[in-house]
């Protein structure tokens, strides 16, 4: 398996997707142990109220039981993804990138970008890096009418990551913001103006990454230049070996 591989397979770890499964699991048992419940967004905290409860009949023993267990299970998790977030934001910062200078890009989701990208400079175009990340609209139009339909094509995950990307930008007040109000005047409905917008951020990232390789390859050379008495240059790593780091970061599921 390649490098490349390797750091995509790993941001798509299911240690978030099993800590959510977890949480829920452990919200349907205690529907049946708590009068009224609990509060809806539970935590392993608000969970721990289980400790009081102290039930009689030998099902809501077996269930409190259970219970207590996805409580200390909860814990772990959490303390297991915040440690991964934590070596996966300090491997983004190491690689160099300045994708999180970018509003809507924290350091989980421009390692997802890095990750699935693998390597920005395989793509001849920021066009041909939209149609991969499936933002490319697709021409739908019939007579006077121009209109672009939904690509379902490319990478879901680099579409998601754009999308969340989008909607972040048009909640606050941006440049992206003006460009989706621009398009809802011109008599775009919301979808298609989001497309436009979700397109038009697709090529601020790969120019954004662009930039960032070209800087690199710069330094690179700059240090790969041999100093007086030197037969060879000292060794140097490579910008983009430093995010294989997300890899041994994210590829193990919580405990």
């Amino acid at each position: 398996m390649s490098d490349y591989d390797t750091r995509a397979r790993a941001l798509r770890g299911s240690g978030p997707h099993l800590h959510t499964q977890t949480i829920n699991r452990l919200h349907a048992l205690l529907t049946k142990l708590v009068p009224a419940g609990l509060p809806r967004k539970l935590t392993a905290d608000t969970a721990a109220a289980v400790r009081w409860v102290r039930p009689e009949a030998v099902l809501a023993c077996t269930l409190r039981a259970l219970a207590v267990d996805l409580v200390f299970e909860t814990r772990r998790r959490d303390l297991r993804i915040t440690a991964v977030a934590e070596q996966i934001s300090a491997a983004v910062a190491e690689s160099g990138s300045t994708l999180t200078e970018l509003h809507g890009i924290g350091d989980l989701l421009a390692a997802k970008i890095l990750a699935r990208t693998a390597g920005v400079d395989r793509f001849r175009s920021a066009a041909a890096f939209a149609s991969y990340c499936g933002v490319a609209p697709l021409d739908a139009s019939s007579g006077d009418v121009k209109r672009h339909r939904l690509s379902r094509a490319g990478d879901r995950q680099l579409n998601s990551a754009l999308h969340i990307m989008a909607i972040t930008q048009i909640r606050r007040q941006t440049a992206g913001r003006d460009f989706y109000q621009r398009k809802r005047a011109e008599g775009k409905s919301h979808r298609e103006a989001l497309r436009s917008l979700k397109r038009r951020l697709c090529d601020v990232v790969y120019r954004t990454m662009i930039r960032d390789t070209d800087t690199s390859l710069l330094t690179a050379a700059h240090r790969e230049v041999p100093l007086i008495g030197q037969t060879h240059a000292p060794p140097v790593a490579r910008p983009r070996a430093t995010v294989t780091r997300i890899a041994t970061a994210a590829r193990r599921p919580p405990a």
